[in-house]
């Protein structure tokens, strides 16, 4: 019922008759641009129909990416550049994740590039790991080179880069999806620049791209005040569960993980936190399981040089950092190598790596390893097992920070998803 109220200072029929008009043509007005707006987005919604169609097609046949493992024949793969490579800031993660002896380094050449003559050489080892891969019938991509001295500055820090040369560390394939890790050092804020050219080309071919919640990296991130003063100190900490890195927001490093089909196992390290974990694991489930491992490890950051499976049930265990879980592994009836001592000569610069990237390897397949061509005593060990060994020197490369597997990201292996654990 519209009732009809008489304003001050006028007739009441004549008012009456002015607000029954005014609301009648407003409810005409508004039923006209109802009409019209209905109109509007029934258009709209076709246009976004047809547009979704487009875009959600089928992923097409020859998608370029696919790998489930580390074994399976390996096809394709990306592999950094040492090109450019700058000694990142002397920061408090950076100081967490490498030796007392390189503190030294890295506070006088921070920001600055690495020696020209090592990177020289680093430069010209992986472009003959890169001629052996063809050789082998592996296709190779690489990323752009960056100029990684220029300083950059966000709202929250400010920062130089540092390089494009361990693509395992910031992308990890699972499956046909390419997922782009939110690591945890300011240096490495802008390299997923170096790598943008070719995840588009492997976007257009079919494959899925997920980029992880790019962290702000603030100070909260980090404990500013982590006490450490000594490899001794690192070690209690990290038996304690005491990270430099904090729980403010995810954070990982895809080279925490290591893949065997629908499991993948992962370690919490200076780089990887527990959210970036559950971050992973709710992204990846139900397919996929991920697995917390952890080790005797005084400077836990990237798994694959402490525990990297080479093939269905196998894996090599360090036996300087053991496995916390090792058993879970021999119940479900894998066979846990462990590799001989490395042979690197002490006086070799690793600034950012221990000498274990000896098992720092990458599978070609079940028969064929790339491994270091000075580290024979893990070629031995290789041979003993059936499996072939290319030798390569990549001893300059390894000063950088990673070995064989560190170097790579592979892209497509041939193989089909399976469970190795169960």
């Amino acid at each position: 019922m519209l009732r009809v109220r008489c304003l001050r200072g006028g007739s009441r029929g004549a008012e009456a008759a002015h607000f029954i008009g005014s609301r009648l043509r407003g409810v005409f007005t508004g039923w006209v641009q109802r009409t019209f707006q209905s109109t509007q987005a029934a258009t709209a919604s076709q246009n976004t129909c047809a547009a979704d169609d487009k875009a959600t097609s089928p992923v097409p046949k020859d998608c370029l990416v696919c790998s489930y493992n580390e074994w399976d024949p390996l096809e394709e793969v990306i592999v950094g550049r040492a090109e450019n490579a700058c000694v990142p800031p002397f920061s408090v993660e950076v100081k967490a994740n490498t030796y007392e002896k390189y503190w030294g380094f890295y506070q006088k050449f921070g920001g600055q590039s690495f020696p020209k003559d090592h990177l020289k050489k680093a430069v010209a080892e992986i472009e003959e790991m890169c001629n052996i891969l063809k050789g082998e019938g592996v296709i190779v991509k690489r990323p752009d080179p960056i100029d990684w001295s220029v300083k950059y500055k966000t709202p929250d820090f400010e920062s130089t880069g540092m390089y494009a040369a361990m693509p395992r560390d910031i992308l990890l394939v699972v499956g046909n999806e390419i997922i782009e890790a939110p690591m945890a050092w300011r240096a490495r804020f802008f390299e997923y620049r170096a790598y943008r050219r070719l995840i588009k080309d492997y976007f257009n071919s079919g494959a899925k791209w997920t980029t992880a919640p790019k962290p702000t990296m603030a100070d909260e991130l980090y404990d500013q005040n982590y006490p450490i003063h000594s490899v001794e100190d690192r070690h209690k900490l990290a038996a304690q569960g005491k990270f430099v890195t904090t729980e403010f927001e995810p954070c990982f490093d895809a080279a925490d993980f290591i893949r065997a089909g629908r499991d993948i196992f992962v370690q919490r390290s200076q780089v990887t936190n527990y959210m970036g974990i559950e971050w992973m694991r709710r992204h990846l489930a139900p397919d996929y399981r991920v697995h917390i491992i952890s080790f005797k490890d005084p400077n836990p950051m990237h798994i694959d040089a402490t525990f990297n499976i080479i093939g269905p049930g196998l894996v090599l265990s360090n036996p300087d950092r053991p496995c916390h879980q090792i058993e879970l592994f021999k119940k479900a009836g894998w066979t846990v190598i462990q590799p001989p001592v490395p042979l690197i000569p002490d006086d070799h610069p690793l600034w950012m790596s221990s000498k274990w990237l000896s098992m720092n390897v990458l599978m070609l397949d079940e028969k064929r390893v790339m491994v270091d061509a000075n580290e024979t005593s893990i070629q031995k060990m290789f041979e003993k097992l059936g499996i072939a060994t290319i030798k390569v020197n990549i001893r300059h490369a390894n000063s950088l920070g990673g070995g064989f597997h560190c170097w790579t990201c592979d892209i497509r292996r041939r193989g089909t998803l399976q469970s190795y654990l169960d």
